[in-house]
């Protein structure tokens, strides 16, 4: 294992790049609400990942066959890790409440510097935590409206960590140089990966034109270069940090709900926010020792 320092400017646009990669992948939720009234969701999920894909490969091959064997397997692994936790995501909104699903999806906040400490060997601080818990607790006031454990809760429980756990590996075996290919890559195998889930009931297609400009919006701007972006971020920033300000999708989520949706502001919306949010400002402006500013990658 090795590690590479990252000046404070780097790691600004680094967050910065984050932030605006959940600020897209916010502004879907209330699309996707529409969308899959008409469209099933793994069929949803399977086109917009397969043009994602297709579209990448067309503009950037190069990028694609420029990847070294090891950095295809290990896209391959992460494109996987997060293809299943989209389908089991998926399979676990069927069974419970989509602000419960909300909730247990995002606690990959907590499982994230869990899985760093335990397979990087990752020093999580004090302060750290600190901001985990405050992340957490923003996203239970959130979100939460009640609460009940079953099949639905455990499976999303598991995508939870699954999504950890690519943040974790991203934050592992991702590099700047090789970030798009990597990002491409992934792109290929979660598309495959939706598709394989799908296949067996046939695929259904969009049958209006607005269907199609949200899922080609969604498709490229709150996919392929939201991964992009993540995928650049993770080879400057620990993932705990990544963790904690990709918490901020549900505020996002509800921003744009009440900006483009319709939704009128209430006050969970506002004091949840407000502790996500001072979750973020905590990790980015609080002083950081050497350790802490160093993302560690696996050299093996």
């Amino acid at each position: 294992m090795s590690t590479a320092p990252v000046d404070r400017r780097t790691s600004l646009l680094a967050t910065l790049v984050l932030l605006a990669m959940t600020a897209s992948w916010g502004s879907t939720f209330f699309l996707i609400k529409d969308l899959l009234e008409r469209v099933p969701t793994l069929d949803f999920l399977a086109v917009r990942f397969t043009i994602a894909g297709v579209v990448m490969v067309a503009v950037a091959p190069r990028a694609l066959l420029r990847l070294s064997a090891e950095a295809r397997r290990r896209a391959v692994v992460l494109g996987g890790v997060y293809g299943v936790a989209q389908i089991l995501q998926t399979a676990g909104l069927a069974h419970t409440p989509a602000s419960v699903s909300g909730f247990i999806t995002g606690m990959y906040v907590v499982c994230t510097p869990l899985l760093a400490a335990v397979l990087l060997r990752t020093r999580i601080t004090p302060l750290a935590w600190g901001a985990v818990a405050l992340a957490t607790a923003g996203l239970g006031v959130l979100t939460l409206d009640g609460f009940s454990v079953g099949y639905g809760e455990a499976i999303t429980l598991v995508a939870a960590v699954l999504y950890a756990l690519h943040i974790v590996g991203l934050g592992a075996w991702s590099n700047a140089q090789e970030a798009l290919g990597m990002s491409i890559m992934q792109l290929l195998v979660i598309a495959v990966v939706c598709l394989v889930a799908t296949a067996p009931d046939g695929i259904v297609l969009p049958d209006q034109g607005r269907d199609w400009l949200s899922i080609v919006y969604m498709a490229l701007i709150a996919g392929a270069l939201a991964l992009i972006g993540q995928t650049w971020a993770q080879a400057h920033l620990p993932p705990t940090r990544c963790a904690i300000v990709m918490s901020m999708e549900p505020v996002f989520a509800a921003f744009f709900a009440v900006l483009l949706g319709g939704e009128s502001v209430t006050a969970r919306m506002a004091i949840g926010g407000v502790l996500v949010l001072t979750a973020m400002l905590v990790v980015e402006v609080a002083p950081r020792r050497k350790v802490e500013g160093e993302v560690q990658h696996l050299a093996v």
